[in-house]
């Protein structure tokens, strides 16, 4: 089956946006190079404090973040979301790493409806266990990374490296009432995920450490931060649309050949 021009225009607009340089591109083009002195100059201990706020804040979002959300289809609502995480943003900058353990799960939740609303306008039901597997592995998702070898992509990489891995979560939460983080499935995905989103995390910390910036700062490092993972979603799931729609052999082959 081959793929409309209309849809075929989609799927290179999802592919722009899947492999973009990532948050540390964006924050450097807002800050230039302070931004890579202060990755430098964090404090050793920072490390292991952005690896636990980070697995908590997703283990906190996944049980929770979409209680509140209306199922039914809807537009998309790309600038609340920015507002509300620039708003917990601000206080973060203003903080700095001791915020971290508490501004980042408000962060983290607030991204996390973000990447489920627009989830759900391309006809995704968000009530299922897959879906909310698919929203959390978007954190994931940071553009290409330099392990990423020449014959595939950071998008196709992610995909491929947790297909297995989503499919015994999504197995293990449909048959549970609850998160249940602590099933061993769980912990690996969660461990798979934190692994990857810590690195923008920690960029994002590096960024509000820059000496110049202050809270009104640190809520554009966040406007910036969401609205990264707002576009590694619309790409993810404008591709998973598409896939329903022609199969994921003719979509992952049609994004393959767009990366020549």
């Amino acid at each position: 089956m081959s793929m409309t021009p209309e849809h075929l225009q989609e799927l290179r607009n999802a592919h722009q946006l899947l492999e973009n340089p990532g948050f540390m591109a964006r924050a450097s083009h807002l800050l230039g190079r302070p931004i890579e002195a202060a990755l430098a100059g964090l404090p050793k201990a920072a490390q292991s404090i952005v690896a636990s706020a980070t697995e908590k804040a997703l283990k906190v979002t996944l049980q929770g973040a979409l209680v509140t959300m209306d199922k039914a289809p809807a537009l998309d609502s790309p600038r609340f979301h920015k507002m509300l995480a620039t708003v917990s943003g601000a206080a973060g900058g203003f903080f700095g790493l001791a915020a971290l353990p508490v501004e980042l799960p408000v962060s983290t939740g607030v991204i996390f409806r973000s990447i489920a609303d627009i989830a759900r306008a391309n006809g995704e039901n968000i009530n299922s266990a897959e879906v909310k597997l698919e929203c959390l592995k978007v954190f994931g998702m940071g553009g290409p990374s330099d392990k990423d070898d020449a014959g595939e992509s950071g998008y196709l990489a992610l995909r491929s490296s947790m297909a297995k891995l989503i499919s015994e979560a999504a197995d293990y939460l449909a048959a549970t009432a609850v998160a249940g983080e602590g099933a061993p499935v769980m912990v690996r995905v969660i461990a798979a995920i934190a692994s990857r989103f810590q690195v923008q995390v920690t960029e994002k910390l590096a960024a509000q450490a820059v000496p110049v910036i202050g809270a009104v700062a640190g809520g554009t490092i966040n406007f910036l931060f969401v609205s990264h993972f707002q576009d590694m979603s619309r790409g993810h799931f404008t591709v998973r649309r598409l896939e329903r729609l022609y199969g994921s052999d003719v979509v992952l082959g049609a994004y393959e050949r767009l990366r020549g």
